[in-house]
Parts: structure tokens; sequence; C-alpha cells
């Protein structure tokens, strides 16, 4: 088989391709990244003693598309992630990797006649309809009332069925963009493609800061004892995210590009789930635990623009087509990027120290 992996050199990414490369060394596995997300650039060495292919590509040049290699299926992990980029910055560099990069691709994928999978965002559910869910406040998060007047939304968490009609932020909404024409590529151009909506993804060898991989972030705060705040909601902590282990997303997408045909054409929640829920504050005594180390945490209870105050997957749907289900929980993930943090810190302070002040 022969993979194309863009945004390759990224956290996602590059495990995606370690884990396809040494689960499948005879498969012929490329990554293509313009190195542009600072870290990105210390994947290379590993890449190439995977013997994984690299090129270095803007997904966003059609010319630059012309020199990668034809493959079987093409993965698209490649994205502007952060939800606030955009907002009080020009939103039109954003608007053209997370849209235009990607049509880029899928006009690719036909041409070749490449399955294509799409790593889409759960932010493309609207941020006022989630803002107005029945919450009720226990000492250490938020969590959903059990009587909900919004569709698509159950104790569990949100599912395929939350209504999609609203403003979802710059990148939420590049990203829909993207699974719109998608459809229109598979009813009107006979594209093979499917759709991951994936919440957080945390784990080792992710380049955190605080408006996109903020697990990482957090326990990079406390590990070298810097500063953090909660925003927003009061300023306590309280929101909550379910957290999906890097491994167990690359787990369904090896189980994805095996059995393509049962993925095609459909649209999937992937998540953490309920089970691997956290607030913030939960999140700050785990980290204190594990690093053993303790810190100021300020508070902001301003909310600032696109927050939300609680988002967990409801997995229901991927779990019932393919059994798959997240096995890494909240405190596995936190403690292998704990080690990760320890293996390589005269590294990686150069990258994570300055972003989790």
């Amino acid at each position: 088989m022969r993979i194309l992996i863009t945004g390759g050199a990224g956290f996602v990414g590059s495990n995606l391709a370690f884990k396809l490369k040494t689960k499948y060394p005879n498969y012929f596995v490329a990554v293509a990244d313009n190195l542009t997300r600072r870290g990105s650039e210390l994947n290379l060495p590993k890449l190439q003693d995977k013997e994984i292919r690299f090129f270095h590509c803007d997904i966003r040049l059609e010319s630059d598309l012309s020199n990668l290699p034809e493959v079987d299926i093409i993965i698209d992990a490649s994205a502007d992630p952060s939800v606030l980029s955009g907002i009080e910055s020009p939103s039109v560099k954003l608007i053209q990797s997370n849209l235009f990069g990607t049509v880029n691709l899928i006009e690719m994928a036909i041409r070749n006649k490449s399955k294509f999978i799409f790593l889409s965002t759960s932010r493309v559910y609207p941020y006022g309809l989630i803002n107005s869910l029945s919450l009720e406040e226990t000492e250490t998060r938020f969590q959903l009332k059990a009587d909900q007047k919004i569709s698509g939304v159950t104790t569990e968490g949100i599912s395929e069925q939350f209504p999609l009609n609203g403003s979802k932020s710059f990148y939420g909404a590049a990203k829909f963009c993207s699974e719109v024409l998608i459809q229109e590529y598979i009813e009107l151009k006979g594209l093979e493609a499917s759709v991951l909506r994936c919440g957080v993804i945390a784990g080792p060898g992710q380049f955190g800061k605080v408006d996109q991989g903020v697990i990482v972030f957090w326990l990079a705060a406390h590990y070298w004892k810097n500063d953090l705040t909660y925003f927003g909601y009061g300023g306590k902590g309280k929101q909550i995210r379910d957290i999906l282990h890097i491994d167990d997303l690359t787990d369904l997408i090896d189980i994805q590009i095996h059995g393509f045909e049962v993925f095609s054409g459909l649209t999937f929640n992937v998540g953490g789930g309920h089970a691997n829920s956290v607030s913030l504050c939960e999140l700050t005594s785990m980290c204190q635990t594990i690093t053993g180390n303790q810190i100021e945490v300020r508070s902001r209870p301003e909310n600032r623009a696109v927050d939300i105050p609680y988002y967990v997957t409801d997995n229901k749907l991927i779990e019932k087509t393919t059994g798959w289900r997240p096995a890494k929980s909240v405190e596995v993930t936190l403690r292998d990027i704990y080690e990760w943090l320890k293996l390589h810190e005269s590294t990686l302070i150069k990258v994570l120290y300055q972003r989790s002040k």
C-alpha cells in the first residue's frame, strides 16, 4: 500500500506515519509538510530513520503538489489548528490552509484515484449552541444536565446529530466548508472519502500551546514551574473537555485504512468520550501529582471569543460501526507526556518552555 500524510511532520501526522511504517514496513509511507509549526522540524531525523519519505510542501500551492507521489490513500492531517486564529489577526491565511489547501488535495485524490481521509474537528459545532446547553456546576467541573432542549446531546456528550447552523470560529468554519465540499466530490465526482471530527488529542510529541495542544501546554507549565491562568466562566477552571490519546487515534485510522468500505462516505465524531473527560482544575491536580510541582494558577473570569464551557464526544456511532473505543485514560496520557518531557528535556525546553509561560 502507498500512503501520503499531509501535515506529516506535525503531531498527528508524524505519529501516524511512525505507527504505519513500524507496523507495515513494506508499505510506502510519505509525508508532506511546510514546517511552519515550531517543533515540527524536530521530527525530520526520526522520519528519515524510519525510511519515511519527506516532501517539503505547502498544500496551498498546486505547484508543490505536482511533486508528490501517486498513492492509494491520502490522509489530510494538515491544518492551522488554532481556534483563535483569524479573529484578532488576518483570517485569509487560515482559510487558505484549512479550506483551499484541502480542496487542492481533494483534486489530487480525484486525479490519482486515491482514497481520502479528512481529519476535521469538533469545532464544526457552533459555540453559541454549546454555550446554551443546560449545565450544572459541581465542586470541580461543569457537567451536562440530563434534560436538554437541543438534539444530538445526551449525558454521554455531543453526537453527529448536534445542529451545525451557527458561528463556529474561522477554524471550525473552514473545516466545515471542507466537509461540505467533500460530500459534493463524493456525489458528483466519485471521490472515496470519509471524515473524522476529532476532539482534543494529546500525547508525546505534541508541541502544545495555549490555543492548541492545551494538555501538553498545561503539563509543561507544571514541569517547568510556570504560572497558568483559568480564563472565562468565572475563572474557576471548571471547563470540560474529553481527551483522546494519540495512540488511540492512530489505531482507529489504521482500522480505517484497512477497512475503508465501512467508513466511505461517512462522518464520525472521535474523542476520548465521557470516561476520559477532565476539567482544567482537575487537570491541574493531576499535573501536580505527576510532576510533584505546585504552581500559581491565576483567574480571569471574563470569557474570550469562541470559548465554550463544555465539549465531550459521544462516540456511540464510531463504536457501533467499527468496535473501536479509546483504550488510554487521561492519567495514562499525562504520564506518557511527562516521560517524553523528561527524556527530551534539553531539546523540548527550547520549544515548550517559552510556550508554557
